[in-house]
């Protein structure tokens, strides 16, 4: 049975859950099919986070990070080992300007620089709503949302 919250929240990932190109490293962020909708995308959104990877990866055109200069987001692992990208963007989503992508999405140019062990006590749900569904370049950007996402 579905909760008014429960409903709310399938519509709002619905809405957040999708592949963009900044996942991979483009600049402009272009919607491609969802990967899951319906009970795929709820079993999704309640699932339990048992790892968690702060990742951080170069802007377009540049071949390395450094500090801000970068794009960041968290890489969570689910109990049966399925990953998923949560990050932030200018423009990402609908709903959200935090997003769910699949891990397979992520390019190479990825690299992880803080990891935490949830136990399954954060579900994916908990790792969207700390990333903030606005987005400020100076305020609410991608680096906050992927500390908040870790409780740092």
């Amino acid at each position: 049975m579905f909760s008014f919250r429960s409903l709310v929240c399938v519509v709002a990932l619905t809405l957040s859950v999708s592949v963009d190109a900044s996942s991979g490293g483009n600049n402009s962020p272009q919607s491609h099919s969802f990967d899951l909708a319906g009970s795929d995308l709820t079993r999704l959104y309640n699932s339990p986070v048992f790892q968690a990877d702060r990742m951080k990866r170069p802007l377009d055109g540049l071949s390395s990070w450094m500090g801000p200069i970068s794009h960041s987001g968290v890489r969570v692992t689910l109990q049966d080992g399925s990953q998923y990208l949560v990050h932030k963007g200018d423009g990402y989503g609908v709903s959200s300007q935090t997003v769910v992508t699949s891990a397979r999405h992520m390019s190479p140019n990825w690299e992880s620089v803080a990891s935490r062990n949830f136990e399954g006590s954060k579900k994916v749900y908990d790792f969207v709503r700390e990333g903030g569904s606005d987005y400020s370049l100076l305020f609410n950007n991608c680096h906050l949302g992927s500390r908040r996402m870790m409780g740092q």
